[in-house]
């Protein structure tokens, strides 16, 4: 349930998704630069991983049928890590390291721990089963097989398969450039003493850490002059640039918001106005064929509407593979005595209650309250046209997921 002319957040989101563009650029990085990119392309495996069987444990390799009871086995090799073996005479035993290839003929590998050593020759003192202790070839991964799909993040954990893979480059997508306009005569920069009706430039900062946080290049960080003329330069010299503009502020019904203006008379409006909570005057369209994000001005609106709407829009352009983020289920530890006609997104954070997961919120909502972002570490979602009761169970999102 919408009001009067506002769009639907599920709507809204369907709309900017269809409408920007994935970013075609593509660019090669080394391995150790690979972080937090966007795979280009899909990595097959070039060969087994492991390439041989190898040994899971210090110890000894050697064939169970050798074992007797209780006799010993000469020790007739040593297999250190990263050299070939030769094959295991009969009879005998290989001393053998973490990572080590499996001598050929060998079945079994015993821990050193399970083994008594004497002359050179050693006796088994526990159970041996075949193939304990044997990391066998292609058990991670079997040649031919795809291992990364294109648009696919790069954690850690992706680096090591890539290395795994013999991979030291690594095809991605370009950095999605990206142009901050802020507006307002009444902002100004940290570090300036205030004069009279002045504010610090919040959104700017705000923007500028979310976007590093994203993988994104900022091309142009300018606060807008509140003026017809001056805004339209502006975006049409940030449309340049850029792959996406985003403005905070300037989007409202206010002789003052120039931003919507602009779009409307210089480019193309598709989206005004959302049923959302913070952040109802957000404002999408072009300019000369690059898409712009008009956000509220309001800081918390800014950081909520970015965090739902444009890190959305923003995976989309950087060809990552998942677009939406994942919330989870959790109960309510406040209440919400009237419904909205918006979808409200609360500044909350979890804690344990009777050792059990809650929601708490920010006992402020405003949407100039910046600090309450700061308390919180998610945004619990209060659907349209709902109250809310302690335990009442909630769409959660942390901030975490919202920008991964």
């Amino acid at each position: 349930m919408a009001g009067p002319n506002l769009t639907p957040v599920d709507d809204a989101l369907t709309h900017l998704l269809s409408r920007v563009p994935v970013t075609t650029a593509v660019e090669t990085v080394a391995l150790q630069d690979s972080l937090d990119r966007i795979l280009a392309e899909d990595y097959y495996v070039p060969a087994d991983v492991p390439p041989a069987d190898n040994s899971a444990v210090d110890g000894y390799a050697l064939r169970k049928e050798d074992l007797g009871a209780g006799e010993p086995l000469r020790v007739s090799a040593r297999v250190p890590a990263g050299q070939a073996p030769q094959p295991l005479a009969a009879g005998t035993a290989a001393r053998i390291f973490t990572g080590s290839e499996i001598p050929e003929g060998a079945d079994s590998v015993v821990m050193q721990e399970r083994v008594d050593l004497s002359d050179n020759s050693i006796t088994v003192s526990a159970e041996v089963e075949a193939g304990q202790n044997i990391r066998r070839q292609g058990q991670d991964l079997k040649k031919g097989a795809l291992a990364l799909t294109s648009g696919t993040p790069v954690r850690p954990q992706e680096m090591g398969l890539l290395a795994s893979l013999g991979i030291a480059r690594v095809s991605v997508m370009a950095r999605l450039k990206v142009a901050i306009l802020t507006t307002g005569d009444e902002l100004v920069d940290p570090g300036t003493p205030l004069a009279p009706g002045q504010i610090y430039n919040t959104n700017r900062f705000t923007m500028l850490g979310l976007l590093a946080s994203a993988g994104c290049e900022v091309v142009l960080c300018e606060t807008l002059e509140d003026t017809r003329q001056a805004t339209r330069a502006s975006i049409q010299r940030a449309a340049t640039q850029a792959d996406l503009i985003i403005t905070s502020g300037g989007v409202s019904v206010g002789e003052e918001d120039h931003v919507r203006a602009v779009l409307e008379e210089s480019g193309e409006l598709s989206l005004w106005r959302l049923a959302i909570k913070p952040g109802k005057p957000l404002a999408f369209g072009s300019i000369n064929g690059t898409p712009l994000l008009g956000l509220p001005g309001n800081p918390a609106s800014v950081l909520v509407t970015f965090l739902v709407l444009g890190m959305p829009v923003i995976r989309k352009c950087q060809g990552h593979g998942r677009t939406r983020a994942i919330g989870e289920t959790l109960p309510a530890a406040f209440s919400v005595a009237s419904a909205s006609t918006r979808r409200e997104y609360v500044r909350a954070r979890k804690e344990i209650q009777s050792g059990e997961t809650h929601i708490t919120a920010y006992p402020n909502q405003s949407s100039g309250v910046m600090s309450s972002a700061c308390w919180a570490d998610g945004l619990a979602v209060v659907p349209e046209g709902t109250t809310v009761e302690p335990g009442d169970l909630l769409t959660y999102y942390s901030f975490a997921e919202l920008l991964a």
